[in-house]
């Protein structure tokens, strides 16, 4: 049985581990046998949490992982750690798949090539601090609603149609069903149309900077439109949205908000069901468990970024060419709005690259999710601790 960390370490099990020793003679009565004895112990347990700590050898979690707090709030933790190394290895991608929506290339190399030509290297990082600050807050805040509306709707299933879908999903050799599909799809849906109201003004932000170069060489002809393109070059992420808020008004942060929302809640619905249902279906396929087995981690995490984008592509192409549009244009001037059209090729810009990015990206945050999950857990398959 692994040990619990929010319950003091066990130090007798370390000391039963080393040589027994006959204790001292003469001091029995004042205690110091037991002192020292204690006092080993203590070391031999300190020794081994240090030794296999993932910070490395040289730092000691025995403290930190007997804190309750940290058990508690582990979901948010691991969630918070792991989308700032994802997002860090992805924006690259990210990037390119902004320029190639809103404006038009031969293709991804083209793309590539401009980009780095009229840019250098830091234009693949252009905007890059916001979605840092925005998607570590954003995944962090959206985890922890899915967690919780997760349980919340398998309980009531549980309560009035005699049903436990979290441990039906959760029992080795078990295959996804409706129940399990329409629990975990209303649980992400729930999570992502609550951040939608956070992640706007961050990624209007971001998709600004990524374009801004963009911008001010496609509006040459039109000084007005020339005037507020160039605003937003070489800006850092509080000037842009104090630009935007200039030229726009405070509400100019949601600029495209209804599509956000849209393609948040279905796009966050179909993640995390697609997510927990191959997750399922691969520990089952393999006789194992996801938390001795990364490899179907690994593969349910870059295929719910690849099925989800897939579905909700043409929504985001919209949202992100309505916002382009916007940022040329002042407050009192209107917008048309743009349409989404599905199967449409021009709608599709991108699709390979967000594809590609999108499977990095989850590929490496679900694995370093359920890495830091588990590890902040010390092991424990505690159903209910998830629930925080």
């Amino acid at each position: 049985m692994t040990a619990d960390p929010s319950r003091p370490h066990d130090d007798t099990k370390v000391a039963s581990d080393t040589p027994k020793m006959p204790p001292p003679q003469g001091d029995n009565k004042n205690g110091s046998g037991n002192g020292d004895g204690g006092s080993d112990s203590k070391t031999g347990s300190s020794t081994a949490m240090t030794s296999s700590s993932p910070l490395g050898s040289g730092y000691d979690l025995q403290h930190h992982l007997a804190q309750p707090w940290v058990r508690k709030y582990r979901t948010t933790i691991s969630a918070g750690l792991s989308s700032v190394v994802s997002t860090a290895c992805a924006f690259p991608l990210d990037s390119m798949k902004t320029r190639m929506q809103t404006y038009k290339y031969a293709g991804f190399m083209d793309c590539l090539r401009q980009t780095y030509q009229n840019e250098g290297l830091a234009g693949f990082f252009r905007g890059v601090t916001a979605p840092m600050a925005s998607v570590t807050v954003v995944r962090t805040i959206s985890f922890t609603i899915y967690q919780r509306a997760k349980y919340a709707y398998s309980d009531w299933i549980d309560k009035n149609l005699g049903y436990n879908v979290v441990n039906h999903a959760y029992t080795p050799g078990t295959y996804p069903n409706l129940w399990t599909i329409s629990c975990f799809g209303a649980a992400g849906a729930t999570a992502g149309s609550c951040i939608t109201v956070i992640a706007c003004p961050f990624e209007l932000t971001k998709i600004s900077a990524q374009v801004a170069v963009l911008l001010n060489k496609k509006t040459q002809l039109d000084p007005k439109m020339q005037e507020v393109a160039s605003s937003y070059q070489n800006k850092g992420t509080l000037k842009t949205m104090a630009n935007i808020v200039h030229h726009r008004g405070i509400t100019g942060l949601y600029t495209g908000y209804s599509l956000h929302l849209l393609r948040d809640t279905l796009g966050t619905g179909l993640y995390f069901m697609t997510y927990e249902s191959s997750k399922q279906l691969l520990t089952t396929f393999t006789g194992d468990s996801a938390q001795s087995n990364t490899v179907p981690v690994f593969i349910a995490g870059g295929l719910c970024g690849v099925v989800s984008w897939s579905l909700i592509y043409p929504i985001d192409s919209a949202k992100s060419i309505y916002q382009r549009n916007c940022l040329l244009h002042s407050k009192e001037e209107k917008v048309a709005p743009v349409k989404i059209q599905f199967f449409r090729q021009h709608m599709y810009r991108g699709l390979g690259v967000s594809m590609a990015r999108s499977c990095l990206l989850n590929a490496i945050f679900f694995s370093s999710f359920e890495f830091w999950k588990k590890y902040l857990g010390d092991g424990e398959k505690d159903k209910d601790s998830d629930r925080g």
